[in-house]
């Protein structure tokens, strides 16, 4: 959703009030907290399935709000940088506005992009207080995202630190553990964002 948002605010939304106004929404999502942002998803889940409602998707939802809007400011950066004379070039052999942007200003960019996402996922993968609001916390392992509160590692991390009980000793190791899982996530999805921008990069030879 960032990536397509930032692709429209670039190539097609130049100079048209709806661009202007995502713009402004992007601007204001940045700044919201992100207990704001489960709140936002709590209030719209309990819409549909009604109060005490805890599932994983809620939780996914809530993330993304938080994720989005900086998704959508790195790839406008990004795509910005493209230079204008490979998208002139591609005008010029009559290919069309959107083939240019899939095969020439997105391979472009892809390395710029896959860091964006990371950075966006980097952002929330520590948040606890939207997770709290949304999914809950349960001891026991929960694979059904539309069904039942589940164990999320940031949450996880934080009842063991708060709550660690009767020597509190293994509940810290077991945070230390927990935070130590959420860093190699992050460093795994950055390596794979790397390799992702190595392969469909463009080649640069002659």
């Amino acid at each position: 959703i960032g990536i397509f948002t930032a692709i429209y605010l670039v190539e097609y939304g130049d100079g048209k009030r709806i661009a202007r106004g995502i713009t402004f929404l992007v601007d204001v999502m940045t700044g919201i907290p992100s207990i704001v942002a489960g709140l936002f998803a709590y209030a719209l889940f309990v819409v549909f399935f009604g109060p005490g409602v805890r599932m994983g998707l809620a939780g996914a939802v809530a993330l993304s709000v938080l994720m989005i809007p900086v998704v959508v400011r790195s790839a406008e950066e990004v795509l910005k940088l493209v230079p204008n004379e490979l998208r002139e070039a591609a005008y010029a052999l009559g290919v069309p506005k959107w083939r240019t942007v899939v095969k020439v200003v997105i391979p472009t960019a892809i390395a710029g992009l896959g860091t964006g996402v990371t950075l966006a996922i980097a952002r929330v993968i520590g948040e606890t207080a939207p997770l709290l609001v949304t999914v809950g916390i349960a001891n026991a392992t929960n694979v059904d995202p539309l069904d039942g509160r589940m164990a999320t590692l940031p949450v996880y991390a934080y009842y063991q630190l708060t709550q660690p009980g009767v020597p509190p000793e293994f509940a810290i190791d077991r945070a230390w553990t927990a935070a130590l899982v959420l860093i190699v996530l992050v460093m795994g999805l950055n390596l794979v964002a790397r390799l992702i921008s190595r392969l469909f990069a463009p080649t640069t030879g002659r």
